[in-house]
């Protein structure tokens, strides 16, 4: 009777041990195991971003300096005002066309016409832009050589507005008054 009480016992303290602690971990278990799945299927992507990462590199490496410094010109990085009037002078300087009061305005204006400056990191753009206006006199001639040159250069400009009035001195010069726009990335 002994042997029988103590299986009976031993029985349903089994199944209590069972249902309590067991079950409760085996359940945790396998959601530990759902997420070792996950964080292993992590790595794998992260090994296969390393690999794509170390090829783009190694193209990139591939790319001669002068190419490089070709694509920065194109398209800088950063705001470098006076490189930027730097090479707009010296391609003007070519020509014979000095530049004058020369303007670098990053700010625009509302319906109001009140100043309104943007913040460098606004907007959803993965660029920005600058505004560069300046004045100058020179034949006609000459000036379009000029804007066919500011054309042809690496540096991505548009030209927003031109005003073009007789000379002072006449003769064939002409004053004219440029605005331009160039871009950067962010």
């Amino acid at each position: 009777m002994i042997r029988t009480i103590f299986s009976v016992v031993a029985l349903l303290a089994a199944g209590v041990i069972f249902f309590m602690y067991t079950q409760p971990t085996y359940g945790s278990l396998s959601l530990i195991k759902g997420e070792i799945d996950q964080y292993n299927k992590a790595l794998e992507k992260a090994d296969e971003l390393k690999k794509q990462k170390e090829e783009l590199l190694k193209k990139f490496n591939a790319i001669d300096q002068e190419s490089k410094d070709r694509l920065l010109k194109l398209l800088p990085n950063h705001v470098d005002n006076v490189r930027l009037i730097l090479d707009i002078d010296g391609l003007a300087g070519a020509f014979n066309i000095p530049l004058k009061n020369v303007a670098i305005n990053s700010s625009e204006t509302d319906e109001t016409g009140k100043s309104v400056i943007k913040s460098i990191s606004s907007g959803k753009q993965k660029y920005d832009s600058l505004t560069l206006k300046f004045a100058t006199e020179s034949t006609y001639p000459e000036f379009v050589r000029f804007i066919e040159a500011l054309q042809a250069s690496l540096r991505i400009v548009d030209i927003v507005s031109l005003n073009v009035a007789p000379g002072a001195s006449g003769g064939g010069i002409y004053q004219y008054t440029v605005t331009i726009k160039t871009y950067w990335l962010r």
